[in-house]
């Protein structure tokens, strides 16, 4: 075994490593939230669940994309939590895992309309892919999560039987919970990204400035989430902003683990609201 590689190790069932590695659980969650706002949107049946499964695709092309281009950086530092580095499954699995899954993201994007297509593939999973490949480690880290996650409701909106773009305060919204998920996500990572020279826009400007400016991003998110629809925000949409706000100061006033969890609790809220707006 030569320095800084981690050893080869009894890992998970091919299916599981793959969906491992292709970071099943944020893929999954980013699907989840597509496939209720195409629930709530003028979407058929049968369109609602296609345009869920071309994001969800897409999403997994990103994941098996992000591990297989940070593999030797992952092995530098011991990763012991990735099955490529493990050994738990072959790259050429997760090559061909990913070509696969393109292939299929491509034609479910197709079957929904050409708008839709192209906002989920140039703008969704293309803008992961960039971030995978150049933007990662500069300043611009952040811009490929607000393209994804602020043309996410666009996808939907651009399947429908009359395709418009989603609101401007869905847009906003989406993209500020998409840059305040990335701001969170990074942190737990700084020192191996140190290690093996990744400085984003998190790593550039620190981890207390990011966990603050996610904070104001997630906040500003609730609020568009709350204000931005027709009409008079309902009861509960006040209750879920208020507690956002106490979150808030969780997070200015807290020690330890205890505002990233807060900041984490915003980001779940904001989804809530997000889609409860649709």
């Amino acid at each position: 075994m030569t320095a800084g590689t981690a050893p080869t190790r009894p890992g998970p069932p091919p299916l599981l490593a793959l969906l491992a590695a292709a970071h099943g659980g944020p893929a999954l969650a980013v699907g989840a939230i597509a496939g209720l706002l195409a629930l709530r949107s003028d979407l058929g049946v049968l369109d609602a669940v296609i345009v869920t499964a071309a994001v969800f695709t897409g999403q997994l092309t990103i994941g098996w994309g992000n591990d297989l281009r940070d593999l030797p950086r992952d092995r530098a530092v011991g990763r012991t939590d990735k099955p490529l580095v493990t050994g738990a499954l072959p790259a050429g699995w997760a090559v061909i895992a990913l070509a696969m899954t393109a292939i299929t993201c491509l034609l479910l994007s197709a079957l929904v309309g050409w708008r839709s297509a192209l906002v989920n593939v140039v703008l969704g999973a293309g803008a992961g892919h960039a971030y995978n490949l150049a933007l990662k480690a500069t300043w611009w880290s952040w811009v490929p999560y607000a393209s994804a996650f602020g043309t996410l409701p666009s996808v939907i909106t651009l399947a429908a039987p009359d395709p418009a773009w989603a609101p401007a305060w869905a847009t906003g919204a989406g993209a500020a919970l998409g840059v305040g998920a990335h701001l969170l996500n990074t942190l737990p990572d700084f020192a191996d990204d140190a290690r093996t020279g990744v400085r984003g826009l998190p790593h550039r400007i620190g981890g207390r400035a990011s966990r603050g400016l996610a904070v104001v991003l997630l906040g500003a998110a609730s609020l568009l989430a709350v204000l931005g629809p027709a009409g008079p925000p309902t009861g509960w949409a006040w209750a879920i902003l208020a507690l956002v706000s106490v979150l808030m100061l969780l997070t200015s006033a807290a020690r330890g683990r205890a505002p990233f969890r807060a900041a984490v609790a915003i980001a779940l809220l904001d989804l809530v609201l997000l889609v409860a707006a649709g």
